[in-house]
């Protein structure tokens, strides 16, 4: 009975530690015209919002627009890339593209790093804008 209540007590202690263990990250970005490499002006805004789970490496993102210039045609997340630069895709989105974008997806550990790191941009694409209309970095949500 002794030896029942130790293994009991560290399986519980076990399973604590490993749920203490996992962190959810809320992250966020502001899609603007004005972000967007090179810059530019128009009504088109944006906001992401996204949560990454340290343990399943799953991110999970809602993205709102309006404003384009049209309709957009693609949207991504790319990365790495600090502000003012620009990276190549990492998570491209299914066509058609249209507000509100809901996804999730499996992250690599590299790709884990690089977003947490701040080094992830959101971006939206016209017809009138190939290279991206709207941009965001994508952000801690206390950011």
């Amino acid at each position: 009975m002794k030896l029942l209540r130790t293994l009991l007590a560290v399986t519980a202690f076990s399973l604590v530690s490993l749920s203490a263990q996992a962190t959810t990250i809320t992250l966020k970005a502001d899609l603007k015209t004005s972000l967007e490499v090179p810059p530019h002006s128009g009504k088109g805004h944006g906001l992401l919002a996204a949560t990454y789970d340290t343990d399943t490496k799953q991110l999970q993102y809602h993205v709102t627009f309006s404003g384009l210039s049209g309709p957009a045609t693609m949207a991504h997340f790319h990365g790495p890339a600090p502000v003012g630069a620009n990276a190549k895709v990492q998570i491209p989105m299914t066509n058609p593209v249209t507000s509100p974008i809901d996804g999730s997806t499996t992250l690599t550990d590299d790709q884990a790093q690089d977003l947490l790191g701040g080094l992830w941009y959101f971006n939206v694409h016209t017809a009138k804008n190939p290279g991206g209309e709207i941009r965001g970095q994508v952000v801690g949500a206390g950011e």
